[in-house]
């Protein structure tokens, strides 16, 4: 986005208008001052310009980012623009005041793109669960609405109990005034620092737990606790678990990434409950939520409070295969006591296999010894792992208990119209229990991860081989054993992570692993679940994988295969799939930023010369920082001639080059001062114009290109349409040329007969200021043939590293960040290019005459070009 707009028409047409003449120093001291605000405006410039590609780039490749970064972002970017507008009326006294009410109408659609806010469903602090359906999910989070809609629709068997709703939960972050607290701390982590992101969940946990209920909240639980009494027995223990909006949603089951507390009596009832409140800022839950593209105001927490089960076994069912969308069977999961050893991994379950096509059938049963199960006291108040006596290797349930836990299964399939993953638990009196149904995710054998060749050779050695797929894929990387916090806080990214039990706490770290292989644990596992919803292969239950792979080996994990081999496995690696979905895309996250990105980045301010180029017609931020940028090189440029300053006031290039070249000297672009109208290539001192100009003058141009009969009419059709080619009027395409120079910055706006560009480019010593830009458009052929020469401009700027992206008839080229003598080379491509494209558009329509100049442009430039 660089430029000098309008110049052609008014540089000679402005008259001095001051009516008095300031003394030298003044002017001096005048057009000091503009030069810094214009430094500062090229400076902010960049920022906006770098800001926004960051923006796109995490649109683009949907890398995981939250709420945070884009008000950041947001907050960064109106910051700049403002500050440009400010450079702008310095620059130009005044005369650029309108742009201040276009960036606050721009300002205020992006506000309420931000503050818009999730409406909760409001209504009670507590229901019974009997008054609660799955259309009320806004109101008590999927998994309460679901169970209230098999115990009241499906007429299952669900523990009696009540829900403490979303409306509590806005209740009591606003009577303890937590949530501007909890942005700023949340605003300040960034979830590559495993450590920070540690502390500030520590932080925002215990502020939550240390602040006090509402007293009528307190007694709205209370009381609803009292009813469940009355419906159940006096002093009845209660199992606390998370439903936060959201959870258990089709595509985002938040797997073990919130709290669950089982065995709670009425005294910690209180307490309990802001502990699962807490639990939303765990840091496996806040780094959930970035990766699958939860706002964090859009998640509100309610709390179901269900009586306790004294289960003989428990376990999880899935009501189809979650890795294979056509295997028509369904998957039940037991072992002894409660299910929590099922889904945190630590204890390895029975599997059996029964088929939904022919009912009563079991196809597969697979028994593991059960030496511990978790089991809660009630006396007690608390809940252990103890160990199992002489049934440690007997089934935890029986066939029929099996097949009759399979008929539940496809009776919730039914219901709901789509596969479940449904935990169960059968009682001391016999009765079979739902105590959660949530959509499964499966994958698509059409999109498998490995291709099934029988024939493949794998010659690494086999380090590990048994286990479960808990996740599909194949994945290499160094090993890594995690067994505690500490060392998941050193988890290095792109490693596997190896550990004995798969704890849905890893889930923290599952953003920098690559694949996990864990001793214990089985499909229907938290860690499982949410290693599908990241497309991680996960193979668990290997029974020896910490003992047999050594930290910081090289790794090739066949999680299809059941395998992992030593070394990098190329033959296995290359059938992978080469490319993994996105979570964020289509996340609320996602769709914000996309929204955001509307009133950034478009531009609609394209040509200088339009009747639109004007602030009111500015749509976007990039809108304004365009006007501004070309305003400004103007504003500059008729400084000298405004105030008859020939100190300031441009100079012609004496040189052979048969086009006319001005320059205007910003600071310290001439290597000494000039007295006439004229200046000499020997008197230049500007880097990037020097460099420039070689790639102008080093290859002279040979002329325009052989025009085919198509190209020729072309562009005298273009010509008859273009009013400002009239004979009686004045051509806004003549054939000067604009320098704004200094030592190491130089902006050249060009305009050769059709066509019109600018290069922009500073070039000193610290590389992260450096940048170089480059902006071509127009053309005299018909649309196709000038977007055909800008995908051949495109081709060849590619070639030497410039970011490049092409908005209707106009290609704009970035580089930044590069040291001197790099970005020297590159301006010498532009240089060349501005000159040696010209009228390339008329021979298009032939790919033969457009392969030669390809080839030919690339010769010349390597002939001079040092890459």
């Amino acid at each position: 986005m660089v430029g000098l707009t309008g110049f052609i028409k008014n540089f000679f047409k402005r008259a001095d208008k001051l009516g008095l003449q300031e003394s030298p120093e003044a002017l001096r001291s005048m057009f000091k001052a503009r030069y810094w605000s214009f430094k500062a405006l090229l400076d902010d410039n960049n920022k906006v310009l770098q800001i926004m590609s960051d923006m796109e780039h995490a649109l683009r490749e949907s890398l995981g980012f939250g709420m945070a970064f884009i008000r950041a972002n947001c907050t960064a970017i109106s910051v700049n623009v403002y500050k440009i507008i400010q450079n702008m009326n310095e620059i130009a006294p005044n005369r650029y005041n309108a742009l201040y009410d276009v960036f606050a109408e721009i300002e205020k659609r992006l506000n309420e793109i931000l503050e818009k806010r999730k409406e909760f469903g409001g209504g009670k602090w507590a229901l019974p669960l009997e008054a609660v359906n799955k259309e009320m999910a806004d109101q008590v989070g999927s998994k309460m609405a679901n169970l209230g809609e098999i115990m009241n629709r499906v007429n299952l068997p669900v523990p009696e109990g009540f829900v403490i709703t979303a409306s509590a939960y806005e209740l009591f972050i606003e009577h303890n005034n937590l949530q501007e607290e909890i942005n700023r701390q949340i605003q300040t982590v960034d979830l590559e620092d495993l450590e920070m992101l540690h502390e500030v969940s520590a932080n925002i946990q215990q502020i939550i737990i240390q602040s006090p209920l509402p007293d009528e909240l307190e007694e709205a639980i209370l009381s609803a606790y009292r009813r469940l009494e009355e419906k159940t027995e006096k002093g009845i223990n209660v199992s606390s678990r998370s439903s936060a909006l959201g959870e258990d949603a089709e595509n985002a089951s938040f797997a073990g990434q919130y709290r669950s507390v089982l065995n709670v009596n009425q005294e910690f009832l209180a307490h309990t409950y802001k502990e699962i409140l807490a639990s939303k800022y765990s840091p496996q839950a806040m780094t959930y939520r970035l990766n699958m593209g939860f706002r964090d105001e859009d998640i509100a927490m309610s709390v179901g409070c269900m009586a306790m089960v004294e289960a003989v076994s428990s376990g999880v069912m899935y009501s189809r295969d979650p890795g294979n969308i056509r295997n028509n069977v369904v998957l039940v999961n037991a072992v002894w006591g409660l299910a929590k050893s099922v889904v945190d991994g630590t204890v390895s379950p029975d599997l059996f296999v029964i088929s939904k096509e022919s009912p009563g059938q079991i196809l597969k049963k697979e028994i593991h010894r059960k030496d511990q199960k978790f089991v809660c006291f009630p006396e007690e108040g608390v809940c252990r792992m103890t160990l199992v006596g002489d049934e440690k290797d007997d089934p935890a349930i029986k066939d029929d208990e099996a097949l009759f836990l399979a008929g539940l299964a496809a009776r919730l399939e039914d219901h709901y119209g789509r596969p479940q993953d449904i935990e169960w638990s059968i009682g001391k009196d016999g009765v079979v229990r739902i105590l959660q149904s949530r959509p499964l995710r499966q994958l698509d054998t059409e999109s498998k991860t490995v291709k099934e060749v029988a024939d493949l050779k794998v010659e690494q050695p086999v380090i590990l081989e048994g286990g479960v797929t808990a996740s599909r894929g194949v994945a290499c990387g160094p090993a890594f054993l995690v067994d505690t916090t500490v060392d998941a806080l050193q988890f290095p990214s792109g490693a596997v992570l190896v550990t004995k039990h798969s704890l849905p706490q890893w889930a923290a770290i599952l953003r920098r692993a690559v694949a996990v292989i864990a001793d214990r644990g089985g499909v229907a596992g938290h860690l499982a679940t949410v290693s599908r919803e990241f497309n991680i292969p996960a193979l668990f239950d290997t029974l020896e994988a910490t003992r047999k792979i050594e930290n910081g080996t090289i790794i090739t994990v066949d999680a299809d295969g059941q395998k992992v081999y030593a070394g990098q496995v190329e033959s296995l690696l290359k059938e992978a799939r080469a490319e993994k979905a996105s979570l964020m895309k289509g996340s609320p996250v996602y769709n914000t930023l996309e929204k955001v990105l509307e009133h950034i980045v478009p531009l609609n301010l394209t040509d200088p010369d339009g009747n639109n180029f004007r602030p009111k017609w500015c749509r976007t931020y990039h809108d304004i920082t365009r006007f501004c940028h070309e305003r400004a090189v103007k504003e500059m440029f008729s400084f000298g001639k405004d105030h008859h300053f020939l100190e300031r006031s441009s100079k012609q290039l004496v040189c052979e080059v048969p086009m006319q070249w001005w320059i205007i000297d910003l600071e310290d672009g001439f290597k000494e001062s000039v007295e006439g109208d004229t200046v000499k290539l020997e008197n230049i001192a500007s880097i990037p114009m020097l460099a420039l100009w070689e790639g102008v003058t080093t290859i002279p141009w040979e002329g325009p290109p052989p025009v085919d009969k198509k190209g020729f009419f072309s562009i005298m059709l273009q010509s008859t349409m273009d009013p400002s080619l009239e004979p009686t009027g004045k051509c806004r395409y003549a054939d000067k040329n604009y320098f704004m120079i200094s030592r190491h910055f130089c902006n050249l706006t060009s305009r050769f007969g059709y066509h019109f560009s600018t290069v922009e480019a500073f070039l000193g010593e610290n590389p992260k200021t450096n940048y170089v830009s480059f902006n071509f458009k127009g053309g005299g052929a018909d649309y196709t043939r000038r977007v055909g020469r800008l995908k051949f401009i495109e081709h060849i700027l590619k070639k030497f590293d410039f970011r490049v992206e092409i908005n209707e008839d106009c290609i704009m080229a970035r580089l930044e960040g590069y040291d001197q003598n790099f970005l020297v080379e590159r301006l010498k491509v532009l240089g060349y290019l501005s000159i040696h494209t010209r009228q390339l558009d008329m021979i298009m329509g032939n790919n033969a005459t457009r392969n030669y100049y390809i080839n030919k442009m690339l010769n010349d430039i390597d002939s001079f070009v040092s890459v």
